[in-house]
């Protein structure tokens, strides 16, 4: 696997590592499915701003290179199927950093996005030494919350917007 390729975590099933532009069109496929978008503030994304967020996080985030949004690859078929990462929020003043994950819906029911959340809060705590994460969800998305119980977190609160988006979302979050 070439540098551009570089694997951030590896978990039983998946493979974790580095957005490239060639991820663009399978990316694409998963922001414009409404289904797979439903719960997303902004809905789903065309072509143009699938390809923005891509390159925004094609060396990590560009504030802190060492979170971002990853590629997810399932090791037994070798498909990109979704993009789960870390990603940095400033909430009541406080950065936070949340466990993100979307896996492709022909993928879902399988424990994949619990298994992708998993590995990240594993990766954080000891390879970041990060000390707290936080999943963010509408409130309506029962799936996601259960991942994110599976992956160690309890529900702490609901807030009534993220960076001013004006809408509910239920904070998770657990300590290292």
């Amino acid at each position: 696997m070439s540098a551009q390729h570089k694997v951030i975590l590896e978990t039983e099933r998946l493979l974790l590592r580095r957005l490239v532009i060639d991820d663009l069109d399978k990316l694409f496929v998963l922001y414009s499915d409404p289904e797979m978008r439903e719960y997303y503030p902004e809905g789903i994304l065309n072509y143009e701003e699938t390809k923005e967020e891509l390159e925004w996080f094609l060396n990590g985030h560009p504030r802190h290179p060492e979170l971002g949004l990853w590629a997810t690859i399932h090791k037994e078929t070798g498909k990109f199927i979704g993009r789960c990462g870390l990603l940095p929020w400033t909430i009541d003043d406080k950065l936070e950093v949340e466990v993100a994950y979307m896996i492709d819906k022909a993928f879902w029911k399988k424990g994949l996005a619990t298994e992708a959340a998993r590995g990240i809060v594993r990766y954080a705590f000891d390879q970041l030494n990060l000390s707290r994460l936080i999943c963010l969800m509408d409130p309506a998305n029962i799936a996601s919350q259960r991942v994110a119980e599976k992956a160690g977190m309890s529900f702490e609160k609901k807030v009534d917007g993220i960076d001013g988006d004006n809408f509910p979302t239920l904070v998770y979050s657990v300590n290292k």
